[in-house]
């Protein structure tokens, strides 16, 4: 097959001007928004949405009043032109964080895991692989890696990442903890005595404290009562501020351990269904992914 014709393909692929115009007004759904934005006159925001419109054959706007909306075709585009734009800028990121040695992974990490067990550990690694720099963001859920440009991911679920190559990294197991002062203020002195008391509960593990109670032995029909919280950083600081008991992993309320804010009620643990995964794009190999992990598998070893 021939190679296509370079000249019809420029043709084809508006400039990168053009598209920030682009994703600019969609955002505000205002050429004159877009314009204060980036600088420009209206009328010259409204030429390049016109050559982008006249490239694709079909209108992306339409007016509304004083404003402008997305036509279908419209929001279709800037769906994906938001995430292709953000790789650009990620892209010009690492070259410029990887210098002369291009050694440089983005890695989407849990934002509590990262906070409370990775960050405090990594000036480790930075040790020993100073030529390597990595830069974060934080994911919830399950995303395509290739298309976001994410060299791994740590993910705590189960292990049904598609297009991906998945490596265990540690169970999730959670102790029962109270500040001091909730723990004198409600008397507790063993486990059946938290069945009265109120309790913090993270809204992606909402059967664990029955769990816990099945386990220890102790009978409750109220584990389910309580506050909820989205985020175990909230649900930590609830339990500092004596909102309730809380069941936390060891991991995520070291310094909480070490300086009293926060003390074990029980020896007892539970563990969750769940673990935590190391995620790579599948069938591809990293050097530089491959120190980063062994190096946090090798921290999750001596603990």
């Amino acid at each position: 097959m021939p190679n296509p014709n370079p000249a019809l393909q420029r043709r084809f692929l508006p400039s990168h001007a053009v598209l920030r115009s682009f994703e600019c007004a969609a955002r505000h759904e205002s050429f004159t928004l877009a314009a204060e934005e980036l600088h420009l006159t209206q009328s010259a925001v409204s030429r390049q949405i016109k050559e982008l419109e006249d490239i694709i054959g079909t209108a992306l706007f339409r007016r509304v009043g004083r404003r402008v909306a997305l036509t279908p075709a419209g929001k279709n585009f800037v769906s994906e032109l938001s995430i292709d734009l953000e790789n650009i800028r990620q892209t010009v990121m690492r070259a410029i964080s990887a210098g002369a040695t291009g050694a440089a992974i983005r890695v989407a990490t849990l934002p509590a895991f990262a906070s409370r067990w990775l960050i405090p550990r990594l000036s480790g690694f930075m040790a020993q692989h100073a030529d390597i720099e990595i830069s974060f963001a934080t994911r919830l859920e399950p995303f395509d890696m290739n298309r976001e440009h994410f060299d791994l991911a740590i993910h705590f679920g189960k292990q049904d990442w598609p297009g991906t190559d998945m490596d265990l990294l540690c169970s999730e197991t959670m102790i029962a903890v109270a500040s001091p002062a909730f723990i004198a203020h409600h008397g507790i002195g063993t486990v059946a005595d938290l069945v009265q008391v109120p309790l913090l509960h993270l809204e992606t593990r909402p059967g664990v404290w029955q769990a816990y109670f099945a386990q220890a032995g102790v009978g409750t029909r109220t584990a389910g009562r309580g506050k909820y919280f989205d985020q175990f950083t909230l649900v930590i600081a609830g339990a500092v501020a004596s909102l309730g008991a809380a069941l936390l992993p060891t991991y995520l309320i070291e310094r909480e351990l070490a300086d009293g804010s926060l003390v074990a009620l029980d020896q007892a643990t539970v563990t969750t269904g769940n673990n935590y995964y190391l995620v790579t794009p599948a069938n591809t190999e990293n050097a530089h992914v491959a120190r980063f992990c062994a190096w946090m598998q090798h921290c999750v070893g001596r603990e």
